[in-house]
């Protein structure tokens, strides 16, 4: 039987803030799912890391590269500690989010650690520099053989402008068969006005799936919008 990718979550278990998973395709190296911050009285799983801890509390010597599924703060938002911290590898992003992650984490780190012009700009500079812009649907190696390989994938979320869900595709070297693995991100409901609409994954092996709302049914669109024009 296939062994499933090991899956680490520090941050939106036991809360929906914080967003930040860890995955592990053998013990010396990872990847990073997100990277936000906690809001509230949300911490992380650890307990160590909160909306008044920010510092990264867990190890980050196997993370090859931090994948952000989209700019909400509490999933981008602990980007500046995670430099901080010494991550050096790149930040991969939809095309969209590749725009909107340095106006985003401008005001992060103006809000939480600085607001000199020129260190502003500076760290800004860093973070443009690391970013790869993914388009939608297109695979990008991340490991290649005689390692085990990796690609990943972004696919419409339809949660925000540039949002994502990301397909893992994993081989081990001595595995015929690819392990299918997706981080939903947050996800949105088709037919927004704005947005197209969330691509279905055709597969997976193992699906990390958000449930923010998952105790709750929504109102239908045509409701909300009775709602809408009664309020104006």
């Amino acid at each position: 039987m296939q062994q499933l990718a090991k899956v680490v979550h520090h941050g939106a278990k036991n809360g929906v803030t914080g967003s930040c998973h860890q995955i592990f395709i053998d013990e010396n190296t990872s990847f990073l799912i997100d990277c936000g911050l906690f809001q509230g009285a949300e911490t992380s799983a650890e307990g160590r890391a909160s909306s008044e801890q920010l510092s990264i509390e867990f190890d980050i010597s196997t993370v090859k590269a931090l994948i952000v599924t989209h700019v909400h703060i509490d999933h981008v938002g602990r980007i500046p500690y995670l430099l901080a911290a010494g991550f050096i590898g790149p930040i991969i992003c939809s095309e969209p989010s590749a725009q909107l992650l340095p106006i985003v984490l401008e005001d992060a780190f103006k809000l939480g650690v600085s607001r000199d012009q020129h260190v502003v700009e500076q760290y800004i500079k860093l973070v443009a520099s690391r970013i790869i812009a993914l388009p939608y649907n297109q695979w990008l190696p991340l490991l290649k053989a005689p390692q085990p390989t990796v690609n990943i994938r972004l696919q419409r979320a339809g949660h925000i402008l540039g949002s994502a869900y990301v397909e893992l595709e994993i081989q081990q070297p001595e595995q015929k068969a690819k392990q299918r693995v997706i981080f939903s991100g947050d996800l949105g409901a088709p037919y927004a006005p704005i947005l197209s609409a969330p691509k279905p994954a055709y597969r997976a092996d193992l699906m990390i799936l958000e449930s923010t709302y998952g105790d709750r049914t929504h109102q239908s669109r045509r409701d909300r919008r009775k709602y809408l024009q009664a309020a104006v």
